[in-house]
């Protein structure tokens, strides 16, 4: 039986995320949460006849999460690993049955713990990653595709009109959508292999 996400609340989401801009700006990396136009955007990239778990980085607010869970991502395949305490205390509340786990998104091995070598049937990520240094930007997608299942895909969204870091050999990065509804304006990214 599916869970249902609770409804949210826009003026809480707006609140929560504008005392994370103010105190850990570097970590947030824009001006307002994710629209559901983006949400929308990147869980068209998600198969969710695809077997196997998928992995949220930086689900913010839930803008992303609810539109994978809509796509048809069952609560239990997902995980979210969220940085800021309060962001990933209101989607544990926000979506039952979606595995909730604070840490470190660059830090994977340690984040997951037991579940480190896991695969998995998609990755989407909503670091900012342009607030990073570029070697540890390429750093991140080159130890995100090593946890992929063959076939699968990494999801980033940037703000940039180029790739945020570049495709590792053997992989490639395409921009799928131009989400003009979103503040800024945000571009899908989708690295899948050759």
């Amino acid at each position: 039986m599916r869970t249902k996400a609770l409804r949210n609340d826009p003026f809480t989401d707006n609140l929560r995320f504008l005392r994370a801009l103010i105190s850990r700006p570097k970590h947030v990396g824009a001006v307002a949460p994710s629209s559901r136009a983006l949400g929308r955007a990147i869980a068209e990239q998600v198969d969710p006849s695809h077997p196997g778990p998928v992995l949220e980085l930086g689900p913010g607010t839930g803008a992303i999460t609810q539109a994978l869970l809509e796509r048809g991502i069952a609560p239990e395949r997902l995980t979210a690993v969220e940085y800021d305490a309060d962001f990933a205390l209101g989607i544990a509340r926000r979506f039952p049955g979606v595995q909730v786990i604070q840490g470190d998104a660059f830090d994977l091995a340690h984040t997951l713990g037991a579940r480190h070598a896991e695969r998995f049937a998609a990755i989407v990520s909503g670091i900012p990653l342009l607030n990073f240094p570029s070697v540890r930007r390429r750093a991140y997608v080159e130890g995100l595709m090593e946890r992929l299942m063959p076939g699968a895909a990494l999801i980033q969204f940037s703000y940039g009109m180029h790739a945020p870091a570049p495709a590792p050999k053997g992989f490639r990065a395409n921009c799928t959508a131009l989400v003009w509804a979103n503040l800024p304006p945000a571009r899908v990214w989708v690295y899948r292999k050759t």
